[in-house]
C-alpha cells in the first residue's frame, strides 16, 4: 500500500494577502485583492483591473545578487518556498540533497522578462530574446532557481497545462515520493502583469472588461462576462508519511490522497466534456464516494458556457445541491499555473479551521442547482475537499484532499510565521 502523501509546509503569495495568516485572514472576512491595475498605465486597454500581490518588496526577502536574474514571478515564488520550507521547519542542507526536488507548474510567464529583454535591445543594445526563449526561461527558471538555492538535486520539473497545472504537478510531485524520493518542493506561482502579457491575455477572449471590482468576476452568475487575471499562487512541501516521521515533522496540513487529469474532446467531434470523469476518476483514486466529500472548490471560469459545464459536471456526480461549492479565488482573480495549488491551500486550511471560505459578489443562477457558499463564510465539520481546475484547450483536473488523522493540530496553531 503507498505511504500518505502529506502536505507539511505552505508557502502563500496571493493578492489578497501575503503570506499564510494575511491570506487566510484576508479570505474568510470575504476581503478582496482585486483592482485597478497599477504595475503599469492601462488606461488604453479594454481590461483595467488585475489581482496584484501588496506590499511585496523583493529586496526585503530576497539577496540583491538574485534581482537582475529574476522577475516578479519568480521572485515571488523564491520567497513562497522559502515560507514553505520554514514552515515545515526543513533545513535543506541537513536532508539529501538528491532525495529532495522541486516540481512547479507555469502557464503564461516569462512576458515581463522577455519585455525587459526586448527594451534592452531598443535602449542599451541588449541581446535579443525570442518570445520562445522567454517563456522556456520562465517555466524553467522557477524549479531551477529554488533547486540552486536550497541544494535540491533530485526529481525536478515544470508542467504547462494552464489553470489545470496548479494541480497536475501536485499529482507528479506524489509520483516522484512514491517513487522514494524524500521531499518535492511543489505547487505553482504565476501571472502576466505587463504590457506584453496583458496583450496576450487579451487575446484570449475571456478577460472581464468590467471596470468595477465588484462586477468584473461572477463566476455561476448569470452577469458573468468573463475573469479577472492576477498574479500570485502557493508552494507547498510534500513528503510521505514515513519521511515525515524519520525527519521529525510534528504536523501536517493533510494528505494529498486522490488526482485523475482528462481532456475535453474537439468542439467539432462533440461529446461529453471530461470535468465529470475527471472528478471520478479522482473519488476512486482516493477511495471515497460522493457522499465523503463535505465541499468542492470549483474552477469557476467566470463564462457562462464553462460556468454550466462545470455546474452540470458537479451536479452530475454529487447530485442537485448535493455538496457545499465555493469559489474564493472570487477574491484574487484567475492566478494561472498559481490557482489550483492556492486552492488546494484554501482547502486544507478551511479542513483545519472548519469553515468554507465564500464566493464573493457573486448571486448564483438557480438554474445550477448548486449549493455554492456566499455572502460569509460556513462553519462546517470538514474532512475531505475536492479541487477542480480547467485550462484552455481542454484541461481538466481534479484532487482531493482529506484531513491527516495522525498528525493534528490545535485551532489556530497552523499559520506559522508569515
Amino acid at each position: 500500500m503507498n505511504s500518505p502523501v502529506l502536505v507539511t509546509g505552505i508557502g502563500v503569495v496571493a493578492p489578497n494577502g501575503l503570506g499564510v495568516r494575511d491570506f487566510w485572514d484576508a479570505t474568510l472576512s470575504g476581503r478582496s485583492g482585486i483592482g485597478e491595475l497599477s504595475r503599469f498605465d492601462a488606461t488604453g486597454y479594454p481590461a483595467r483591473l488585475a489581482g496584484e500581490v501588496p506590499g511585496f518588496v523583493a529586496g526585503d526577502h530576497l539577496p540583491t545578487r538574485l534581482l537582475p536574474q529574476t522577475d516578479q514571478m519568480t521572485r515571488l515564488a523564491l520567497v513562497a518556498a522559502d515560507w514553505a520550507l520554514a514552515d515545515a521547519e526543513v533545513e535543506p542542507g541537513e536532508l539529501p540533497e538528491f532525495g529532495m526536488g522541486v516540481i512547479t507548474a507555469a502557464t503564461a510567464g516569462g512576458f515581463e522578462f522577455g519585455q525587459r529583454e526586448l527594451a534592452n535591445l531598443w535602449s542599451k543594445g541588449g541581446r535579443y530574446v525570442s518570445a520562445y526563449q522567454s517563456f522556456a526561461w520562465f517555466y524553467a527558471v522557477n524549479t531551477g532557481q529554488i533547486s540552486i538555492r536550497n541544494g535540491m538535486r533530485g526529481p525536478s520539473g515544470v508542467l504547462v497545462s494552464d489553470q489545470a497545472g496548479g494541480l497536475d504537478v501536485l499529482a507528479q510531485a506524489r509520483r516522484q515520493i512514491r517513487k522514494g524520493v524524500g521531499l518535492i518542493v511543489s505547487g505553482g506561482v504565476d501571472g502576466t502583469i505587463c504590457p506584453w502579457g496583458w496583450v496576450a491575455q487579451l487575446a484570449g477572449g475571456r478577460l472581464s472588461t468590467s471596470h468595477e471590482p465588484e462586477r468584473a468576476y461572477l463566476p455561476f452568475d448569470a452577469r458573468a462576462n468573463g475573469h479577472v487575471a492576477g498574479e500570485g499562487g502557493a508552494i507547498v512541501i510534500l513528503e510521505s508519511e514515513e519521511a515525515a516521521r524519520e525527519r521529525g515533522a510534528v504536523k501536517s496540513y493533510g494528505e494529498l490522497a486522490g488526482y485523475a487529469a482528462t481532456f475535453d474532446p474537439r468542439a467539432d467531434r462533440g461529446g461529453e466534456p471530461g470535468l465529470r470523469r475527471a472528478i471520478e476518476l479522482a473519488l476512486a483514486d482516493a477511495e471515497v464516494t460522493p457522499g465523503d466529500v463535505d465541499v468542492v472548490f470549483a474552477d469557476a471560469a467566470g463564462v457562462a458556457a464553462l460556468d454550466r459545464a462545470e455546474a452540470d459536471a458537479i451536479r452530475a456526480v454529487f447530485g442537485p445541491r448535493g455538496v457545499a461549492v465555493t469559489a474564493p479565488k472570487t477574491m484574487t482573480g484567475r492566478l494561472g499555473g498559481g490557482a489550483g495549488a492556492l486552492d488546494v491551500v484554501t482547502a486544507l486550511l478551511s479542513i483545519k479551521d472548519g469553515m468554507i471560505p465564500p464566493t464573493i459578489n457573486v448571486s448564483p443562477s438557480e438554474d445550477h442547482e448548486m449549493d455554492l457558499v456566499v455572502g460569509a463564510p460556513r462553519k462546517a465539520a470538514l474532512r475531505t475537499a475536492v479541487v477542480l481546475a480547467r485550462g484552455h484547450h481542454g484541461f481538466n483536473s481534479a484532487v482531493v484532499v482529506r484531513a491527516d488523522g495522525r498528525h493534528q493540530y490545535r485551532k489556530g496553531e497552523h499559520h506559522g510565521s508569515q
